[in-house]
């Protein structure tokens, strides 16, 4: 073992699988579908609502053109 770490350069803009993402709202998302899609688990909402609680005041509340940030999973 050399303990090397897997290689992400293919990863878009040679960011890891790590860094946060931003995702723009499109008309007819909600929180789940977005966590959905990025997640693979809908129930994961709860995790993109905490990460924009300065922009979301109600989770059911999401507009087309926000721009959310997406935490790591």
């Amino acid at each position: 073992m050399t303990g090397k770490m897997p290689d992400f350069s293919n990863v878009q803009s040679g960011s890891s699988s790590t860094a946060t993402k931003i995702y723009e709202v499109v008309s007819g998302d909600s929180l789940s579908k977005i966590a959905k899609r990025e997640y693979g688990n809908a129930n994961e909402w709860t995790r993109i609502f905490e990460a924009n609680k300065d922009i979301i005041k109600d989770p059911n509340k999401i507009f087309p053109g926000q721009k959310l940030k997406i935490p790591p999973k």
